[in-house]
C-alpha cells in the first residue's frame, strides 16, 4: 500500500525550534517526530510513501534517504508554493504507482496519533467510501470544526467552528482516498481539503465516512504539546515503535550525563551528549543534543536547543531556549517566554516574562 506525507508546513507557532529544522524532524524522544508516524504506518501494511515536502525540502531526504532504514520505499515530491491540504495531496499523486481503486493512505507530519490504521482502512474499503477520515473525540469540540456521522458510519456534514457543536467528533488529520478521487483534486493551485475538497465530494453525493476511534490524538503546533507529545512517548501514553516506555520517567540518549544528584523526571527526554548538574531539577522538558543544564538549575516544562546552555540557578517554566542559546546564572524564564538562537541573556539574575 501507498501512502502520502504531508510536512511541507513552516511550524511558525515552533518558532525558534524551527527557524532551522521543519517540525517534523524535530527530535522527539531520540528520533525525528515524523519517524513515529511513519513506522506505525509500515506496520499498518504501507510499503511506499511519498513526503509531499516545501520548507526545508532537502533535510527530510537526508533524514530519512530511500527509506530502506524503516524497511520501506521513500520518495520525494516539493512543491513551490503553498498549495494547501488537498493542492499538496494532488501534487504528491504524480509519484504513486497505484491503480484507480486502490486506497492511499494519508498522514499528517505533525500529528501524534496512536489509532489503528489497519482498522481504519479496512472500514473504507468495506464501505467502498471515496475517502475515509479519522474522527477523534474531543471535550470541547467548540475549538473545532466538527463532523457529524449517520448511524452507519457516513459523514452527513462538515461543520466549521460553531459555539454549539452538533458532536464532539473533529478531523483527526489522517485520510485513506481511493486513488481516483485524487485525480479529481484541481492541480496547480491552492486547495483546502477541509472546505473545499470533502464538501464538495460529499456535496455530489460521494460516501464519505468517518472512523471512530478516541486514542491518543496531539496535534504537535505549539511548544507545550511539543513538550507534551515527547513526554507521552517516552511516558508510554503515545504508543511507538520506536521507543520503550521508561519507567522512571527520563529517557537518555547516547552519551547523556546526569549528575547523582539531579532529579530528572515526568517524561524528559535528554538528548545525545546532553548534561544536566549536581542538584538541577529537569521534570517533564526536552533536551536538545549536546545541551548543559548547570548545577542547581530548574527546567520545567520547557525545551533547551542544540548546544544551548542554563547556567546555575537559573528557572525554566514552560519556555524555549533556543539552540546555542546561554540563560545566564539567576535568570527566571517564564509563561511562554521564547529565547532566540545564540541569544546570551545577563548573568544578572532577572525574571522574565511576556505577561
Amino acid at each position: 500500500m501507498e501512502a502520502i506525507l504531508l510536512v511541507g508546513g513552516q511550524g511558525t507557532r515552533l518558532r525558534p525550534l524551527t527557524i532551522s529544522t521543519p517540525k517534523p524532524l524535530l527530535p522527539a524522544a531520540g528520533v525525528p517526530l515524523l519517524e513515529h508516524q511513519v513506522t506505525r504506518a509500515r506496520d499498518a501494511g504501507v510499503t511506499r510513501i511519498v513526503f509531499a515536502t516545501s520548507y526545508r525540502a532537502e533535510m527530510f531526504s537526508e533524514a530519512f534517504g530511500d527509506g530502506a532504514r524503516l524497511g520501506m520505499e521513500i520518495v520525494y515530491v516539493t512543491e513551490d508554493e503553498p498549495l494547501g491540504t488537498a493542492g499538496a495531496i494532488r501534487n504528491a499523486s504524480a509519484a504513486l504507482t497505484c491503480d484507480g481503486d486502490s486506497p492511499v493512505l494519508i498522514l499528517n507530519g505533525d500529528i501524534l496519533s496512536g489509532h489503528d490504521i489497519s482498522a481504519q482502512i479496512a472500514a473504507h474499503e468495506k464501505d467502498k467510501a471515496a475517502v475515509t477520515l479519522h474522527l477523534t473525540l474531543v471535550d470541547d469540540a467548540r475549538r473545532y470544526g466538527s463532523v457529524p456521522t449517520a448511524p452507519n458510519g457516513r459523514v452527513v456534514d462538515f461543520v466549521e467552528k460553531s459555539p454549539n457543536p452538533p458532536t464532539n467528533q473533529v478531523n483527526a488529520g489522517c485520510y485513506v482516498f481511493r486513488r481516483s478521487v485524487i485525480e479529481h483534486i484541481p492541480a496547480g493551485r491552492a486547495v483546502s481539503a477541509e472546505y473545499e475538497t470533502f464538501p464538495e465530494l460529499l456535496a455530489g453525493g460521494e460516501v464519505i465516512c468517518g472512523y471512530v476511534e478516541a486514542a491518543y490524538w496531539l496535534d504537535v503546533g505549539t511548544p507545550a504539546t511539543f513538550v507534551r507529545g515527547v513526554c507521552d512517548l517516552v511516558l508510554g501514553a503515545m504508543p511507538s515503535p520506536v521507543v520503550s516506555p521508561h519507567e522512571h520517567g527520563a529517557l537518555l540518549l547516547d552519551g547523556a550525563s546526569v549528575a547523582p544528584t539531579a532529579r530528572v523526571g515526568g517524561g524528559t527526554a535528554v538528548g545525545r551528549g546532553a548534561a544536566i548538574g549536581a542538584g538541577a531539577r529537569v521534570e517533564s522538558s526536552v533536551l536538545f543534543d549536546r545541551s548543559v543544564v548547570e548545577p542547581g538549575a530548574r527546567v520545567v516544562r520547557s525545551v533547551v536547543g542544540e548546544g544551548a546552555r542554563v547556567c546555575s540557578g537559573a528557572v525554566l517554566e514552560d519556555c524555549v531556549v533556543g539552540d546555542g542559546a546561554t540563560v545566564g546564572p539567576g535568570n527566571e524564564l517564564l509563561n511562554g517566554l521564547r529565547v532566540w538562537p545564540n541569544a546570551e541573556l545577563s548573568a544578572t539574575a532577572v525574571r522574565f516574562s511576556p505577561e
